[in-house]
């Protein structure tokens, strides 16, 4: 047997250290290790609660967005504080469009790599790139002369020898698939993602005031306004431009990111029988006028898509026996967020240090359990649960992507199909942004402005004590913040984010986290290129920044 480690894993937000036990070229068991400490429940003590979510959207340069609507909705669900639809349909638009430009930038910049072999695009034949291109997608950039024009400006990058963020892949390895025409069309349109991203997010920046770090979320609504005959608030033009964006968004989703996954999937079907999990947590997302979630939140357990589970977030507990922290009622109890302790406890080995202590605590990563479980979240545990509660466009987009494919629903439960899930939910998402468009418009139109509910935002008006929490499906999956209230102020914060449960170590009863669990059975072509690692990994889109912020005071 072999001991593998990847430090850092690259490609990600934050520091992640994944350690793995090879025999016979696959991988038998795995651990994931978070290397910072997130200490921002600590800051947030003390603060007034009207203002937590501009601190812990801090968390992370990425995740902005995401943890200022899940704090904004903590602390109305503890005040009571109903919303305004239009505010809804605000935060609604912000929340689509950052996740449709999430998914695009992580499939071509943070994981098309480990699918695509950027070095095999040199050879390709412009000319039969362009036939391909043209096969499966009318975009408009699929003639000869323009992938040549994209190939030539690789070659430069060779040449010279500065190839910057190509120049550190595993160029070569057995496990790449894709024929260079293939290649060369990918490596086209990850430049081309480029470019794209910058533009599309404006309609966040123009929502939000301000990307990445939005400036309009308040405490009951938004405080962006709703005025037809004002320059410096929502109006015609905004509606106007809104709708660009969201057509960008559709546009490039549907002719380029879609069919490019299509092709690269079909290169690696053999990937259905890898990287997968059989429990999921969807917390759904995007409020409706009725009051229900456009996407729907549920539970599976153990792969079984006849039975879907309520979600109850009173059956969450964090668990620290293998995590660099410790509880005041011991090192093997479990916590809801609400009564969540955030006391550091490390005791791993100093630095420089070859292997983790994996038979005591070797994460600043806590384990989240739902009623004792492991939870994959993110995008496949959206489409999993979308899918078998009969949700129109997810089954549809799912059904079409499957029929393309030539695989069946069981081939989502893996690596490939995490992957193939990230496109689906971009694409539904896409679409429904016009949906939200549309509805803002309308209501103007009959009048409606407003934009928030400031009955409670006085603190004379709060209880003594109460308690909170917000969910939000962020593209990395379910994202959940908790707040206690006392005289006024924050007495608790607690976060449960996505890496915090798919990048989980061990628990109290030694079971593996999910990316644990799914890297086992890997198989590995060379131990010194864990290409294949790497993929599964990825699929995740670990942000270990929002999992374990770090904060570190030296003094002079």
């Amino acid at each position: 047997m072999a001991r593998l480690v990847i430090d850092p894993v690259t490609r990600i937000e934050g520091h992640l250290r994944c350690e793995a036990v090879v025999a016979d070229g696959k991988v038998k068991d795995a651990y994931s290790s978070c290397t910072m400490w997130r200490g921002i429940e600590v800051i947030m003590k003390g603060r007034d609660p009207r203002e937590a979510w501009v601190f812990v959207q801090r968390l992370c340069g990425v995740c902005t967005t995401v943890h200022a609507i899940a704090s904004i909705r903590a602390v109305e669900d503890a005040l009571k504080i109903k919303v305004p639809r239009n505010a809804d349909l605000i935060r609604n638009l912000i929340m689509a469009n950052q996740c449709v430009q999430d998914h695009v930038i992580h499939f071509y910049h943070l994981h098309a790599l480990d699918w695509v072999d950027v070095v095999s695009a040199l050879k390709a034949d412009p000319a039969k790139t362009s036939e391909l291109a043209k096969s499966i997608s009318p975009w408009p950039n699929n003639s000869t002369t323009y992938f040549k024009a994209v190939q030539d400006k690789l070659k430069a990058f060779v040449e010279r020898g500065q190839l910057g963020i190509f120049s550190n892949g595993y160029w070569g390895h057995p496990a790449y698939k894709l024929p260079p025409e293939a290649n060369l069309m990918a490596v086209a349109h990850y430049l081309e993602a480029l470019d794209w991203q910058k533009e599309v997010i404006k309609m966040m920046a123009m929502l939000g005031a301000k990307n990445p770090h939005p400036q309009t979320f308040l405490v009951g609504g938004m405080a962006i306004p709703i005025d037809p005959e004002s320059q410096n608030a929502i109006n015609a033009g905004t509606i106007a431009a809104l709708n660009k964006y969201a057509d960008m968004a559709i546009e490039f989703v549907e002719k380029v990111y879609i069919p490019d996954l299509l092709a690269v999937a079909s290169f690696y079907k053999d990937w259905a029988k890898y990287g997968g999990n059989v429990n999921f947590l969807a917390c759904g997302e995007y409020p409706e006028a009725n009051g229900k979630l456009w996407l729907p939140a549920g539970i599976i357990k153990n792969k079984n898509l006849k039975e879907i589970y309520p979600v109850d977030h009173k059956k969450i507990q964090e668990y620290i026996t293998r995590s660099y922290y410790k509880y005041s009622k011991g090192e093997n109890a479990g916590l809801h967020p609400w009564d969540g302790e955030t006391t550091p406890n490390y005791t791993g080995p100093k630095p420089p240090y070859e292997y983790l202590n994996v038979d005591g605590k070797y994460s600043w990563g806590k384990a989240p359990r739902y009623e004792d479980l492991p939870m994959e979240v993110g995008p496949l545990a959206r489409v999993l649960v979308a899918y078998a509660s009969g949700h129109k466009e997810v089954k549809e987009a799912a059904d079409m992507v499957m029929k393309k494919l030539g695989v069946g629903p069981e081939a989502l439960f893996s690596t490939l199909g995490r992957t193939a899930a990230r496109g689906i939910i971009a694409l539904v998402t896409a679409y429904k942004t016009k949906d939200f468009i549309n509805e803002l418009a309308a209501n103007i139109k009959k009048g409606d402005y407003t934009i928030a509910n400031t009955e409670k935002w006085d603190p004379k008006t709060w209880p003594a004590e109460a308690k909170g929490m917000g969910w939000h499906d962020a593209p990395r999956g379910a994202l959940s913040h908790y707040i206690v209230i006392k005289n006024k102020k924050i007495e608790n914060y607690q976060m449960v984010v996505p890496s915090t449960w798919n990048l989980s170590p061990r628990d109290n009863k030694g079971v593996r986290g999910p990316v644990e669990e799914a890297l086992v059975n890997t198989p590995v072509a060379d131990s010194k290129q864990p290409l294949e690692l790497l993929r599964t990994i990825h699929s995740f889109d670990p942000c270990m920044a929002c999992g374990m912020h770090i904060v570190e005071v030296k003094e002079e």
